[in-house]
C-alpha cells in the first residue's frame, strides 16, 4: 500500500475519531497517529474518564468499525 493512500485512510479515520471522542483535538490526532496506547491516554485526558472506559469504549469503537484497528504500541 502506498503512502499517499494510508494518509487518505488516517484523514477518514480522523474524522470517525473525532465524531466519537469531540474533545479529541487535530493535534491530539497527529500524535496519536494510529498508535492504542496514545489513544487511550488522550481520551482520559480530554474527557476525564478512567482507563478501562477508556479501553472498552476503545474495543466498542473497533467491534463497529472492523476496519479500524489501532496498533499495540
Amino acid at each position: 500500500m502506498n503512502n499517499d493512500r494510508l494518509r487518505g485512510q488516517w484523514k477518514q479515520l480522523k474524522g470517525r475519531l473525532k465524531e466519537r471522542w469531540g474533545h479529541l483535538t487535530d493535534d491530539d490526532l497527529d500524535v496519536i497517529a494510529g498508535r492504542r496506547d496514545q489513544l487511550l491516554g488522550r481520551i482520559q485526558e480530554r474527557h476525564g474518564i478512567a482507563r478501562e472506559d477508556a479501553e472498552k469504549q476503545v474495543k466498542d469503537f473497533e467491534s463497529r468499525n472492523p476496519d479500524v484497528r489501532f496498533d499495540g504500541s
